[in-house]
């Protein structure tokens, strides 16, 4: 008598039958990380999804993050588990606000973090990420004016980081990071005195001010596989946890709880699923569909982005 196959082998059947390839974020639950043909932040899966050469593409992130993958491979099919896995960061910018700020600003460089709609990415002049972004910034001459969007904490970290006088910031923010009480932090450096701190630049200035290091989740995940520290305590979400314990096996970590949850998840993230994963490998749905137009002026910011690194 056969045993009837888990989810997770259903997945991989899947996977080989539509000659697919599953990209995850750090953020998703380990079960789905563990399934992952690669598992990144938002530049390394954007590289990634640039690169392949199968025919499906199953997102494992937020819709964000697959309408990207899709601009970038227009003629193949990209799917997602959950089409309602959004992102705060994207409902803070609404492209008709941009817009509007473009026809009053038409001189001003607009460089939108990932974390904005294809919509919103069509308007930009480059886009960028948490790893890239001062890069991004620098690469822009200094007698422009910039608008950087939609986080305005990794905007001020990022106008600090670069000394950019002439830089607005427009006012979104995660609903993670910048939910980080900077008094539970100086709570966590009291309770594990020997521990380095760890951050995303989508904290707040409060608790950025006391990290030992800022970077993107992978930088982050890359600085504490290289130290010889023992003990972190990590600003930025849990979901982290699986590639950091991989990465540095040597260490221990601890996390910060935020305001909204007392956890430090991100609502949206776990919205996918093994069952999801897999309905969607088998039902191609929910899919990614846009406008060649619209791919096509998406396409142009965020190939400025690849090229500069």
């Amino acid at each position: 008598m056969f045993a009837a196959p888990t989810i997770s082998e259903e997945i991989l059947d899947l996977k080989k039958s539509r000659h697919a390839i599953l990209l995850a974020h750090h953020y998703q639950e380990p079960e789905i990380q563990e399934l992952a043909d690669v598992v990144g932040d938002s530049l390394e899966l954007a590289r990634k999804a640039l690169r392949f050469e199968g025919d499906v593409i199953a997102f494992c992130g937020v819709w964000f993050m697959a309408e990207t993958a899709k601009v970038l491979n227009p003629t193949r099919t990209v799917v997602v588990p959950d089409h309602k896995a959004g992102c705060s960061l994207v409902d803070a910018c609404r492209v008709e606000d941009l817009r509007e700020y473009r026809r009053r600003h038409p001189e001003h460089v607009v460089v939108s973090y990932i974390n904005t709609s294809v919509e919103v990415k069509a308007e930009s002049d480059i886009l960028c990420t948490s790893r890239n972004a001062v890069k991004v910034v620098n690469s822009i001459p200094a007698d422009k004016t910039i608008l950087f969007l939609p986080d305005k904490n990794l905007g001020a970290w990022v106008q600090r980081e670069t000394g950019r006088e002439n830089m607005k910031i427009w006012q979104g923010a995660c609903i993670v990071h910048d939910t980080f009480p900077a008094r539970r932090l100086l709570d966590a450096r009291a309770a594990y005195p020997e521990a380095i701190v760890v951050a995303h630049p989508e904290c707040t200035a409060a608790v950025l001010r006391h990290a030992d290091f800022i970077g993107s989740t992978s930088a982050i995940i890359e600085y504490c596989a290289k130290s010889l520290a023992r003990e972190f305590i990590v600003m930025t979400e849990s979901g982290v946890a699986w590639s950091l314990e991989r990465a540095a096996p040597h260490a221990t970590f601890h996390y910060v709880a935020n305001e909204n949850c007392n956890c430090s998840e991100c609502p949206y993230m776990r919205m996918n699923t093994l069952e999801k994963l897999r309905d969607a490998l088998e039902t191609l749905e929910p899919r990614v569909e846009l406008a060649e137009e619209l791919m096509s002026r998406a396409r142009l910011p965020l190939e400025r982005m690849l090229a500069i690194g």
